[in-house]
Formats: structure tokens, sequence, C-alpha cells
């Protein structure tokens, strides 16, 4: 089994270390990730400045771009080989409903999956690594079912995970979910530079919208580590027919002058 590991909090951060250390016996496993943090840069790729790979003294592999970038260069030239899956984290906080939109953790599994390749991104719920041991001991779990149980090479998937930060024994058996819904971010916030120019910070996420019984908020409330299924094709096949009579409607007019 060949497994390559990336994040988007940078290669020196407690998450991806422990992580790695957890599942380097479990195969082959190669680290290849952003040199700094790369949080919320999604699926972004690198396309008008160059991108170098240096290596660490622990033999972790980085690269100043971001975490799409990583797993893009690794499949596309630097590992030499196609890996069996891809794990991306575990990352410092939540990714779930729509932080999985913006979520460079998501985004580096998600490169993985588009080249064919299973992947899995781990997060922890809240920032701070509290209890990242009980953290990367779950992760390890699912990823060593995943290898003995041969799903790795069974069909391609995308799974994305979030741990609660509470002790081993505090954690409940992983739960299936799907994703939930935020509220509109907070508002953004401006200051004042030095030199007396206006200057913008995001605001922070907005508070959960949608978390019923059945989403990925309301489990890891509850002290279960979520597993979401997740998929790329970003059609609304509901509304495809809608829009198909409004073309339609259109090509009828053009033609009638």
């Amino acid at each position: 089994m060949k497994i390559l590991l990336s994040n988007d909090d940078g290669y020196q951060a407690p998450g991806i270390v422990a992580l790695y250390e957890a599942i380097r016996d479990l195969g082959d496993v190669e680290v290849v990730a952003p040199e700094h943090n790369n949080s919320a840069k999604s699926n972004a790729l690198t396309l008008h400045a160059p991108l170098y790979v240096n290596e660490a003294p622990n033999g972790f592999r980085y690269v100043n771009g971001t975490p799409a970038d990583c797993v893009h260069i690794a499949l596309t030239g630097l590992l030499g080989y196609k890996p069996d899956l891809v794990v991306s984290g575990i990352n410092n906080g939540a990714n779930m409903g729509d932080d999985t939109i913006y979520s460079g953790t998501v985004g580096a599994a998600m490169e993985g999956y588009l080249f064919g390749i299973p992947a899995i991104a781990f997060s922890q719920v809240e920032k701070g690594w509290a209890h990242l041991d009980a953290a990367v001991k779950r992760a390890r779990e699912l990823v060593q079912y995943l290898v003995e149980h041969h799903r790795a090479s069974e069909a391609m998937w995308l799974l994305n995970v979030n741990i609660p930060n509470l002790p081993y024994e505090q954690l409940k058996p992983f739960k299936v979910c799907r994703l939930g819904r935020r509220h509109a971010a907070e508002k953004v916030i401006s200051q004042t530079s030095p030199r007396g120019d206006t200057m913008y910070w995001i605001g922070g996420a907005g508070k959960a919208k949608d978390d019923a019984e059945g989403t990925d908020f309301h489990a890891s409330l509850q002290g279960h580590p979520t597993i979401t299924p997740l998929k790329v094709d970003l059609t609304d096949h509901d509304a495809l027919r809608y829009w198909g009579q409004a073309a339609q409607q259109m090509a009828q007019r053009k033609e009638g002058g």
C-alpha cells in the first residue's frame, strides 16, 4: 500500500506530523505538503509562478504552493508512481458544511480523487490541537480498516472526516452524515495600515444554519467522528429540465425574429 500524505497547515504542523507517525507502518507513506499555512485555498493551483520542492530533515517534502499544488506535483512526476491512497490532514479546525468548498485540506484530497485515487481529508473540530493523540488514533483506525479490507482498491471515493476534540475514551463510533449548512460569514474587518491605507480581513465563518440530526454538525456535537462521502459533480441535475426549457424558448424567439 502506497500512501501520499498532505495537508494545508504546512509540513511542520502538529497534525500532519502526528498523522504520519500514526499510519507510517500501514504502508509506504510519503509526505508532500505546503511550506506554509494554506488554509482556505480550496483547489487552487499555482499557474503563473514557479514551484519548488525541498526536503526537510525528517524526509518530508514541502512545496511553496497550495495543497492542490502539492498533490498535483506529486502525482504528475515527483513520486514516479501512482499511490493507492491520498490522505490529507489532520487539519487544525473543522471542515464541515460549507467549509468543504473552501477547505485546502479537502482540496488536497480532492486533487487525488480527480486523478482517480481514493482519498480522505481529516480534520479536528476545534482549533488548538487539543486531544490530537486521540484524533490520530481514530484516523489510523479508519485508514487501517480501509487498507485491510481492500476498500482502497475496490472503487474511487472521497471522504471528509471530522473528529471532535475529546479524549479517546469519550469518542463515539464513526457516523456517516451529510454536510450541514452555515449562515453567511461574519462581517469583514477593516483596519487602517501604518501608511494610512484601508485594509480588510475576511470575517469568521458563520454559525451553523442546518445542524439537524443527520448532519456532520449534529453528530460531532454528540461526540461522533463524522464521515461524509463527497462528490465533485456540481451539476444541479434537478434544474436541467427547467433550464433546458428556457434555452429552447430563447432559441425559438431567435428563430422567430
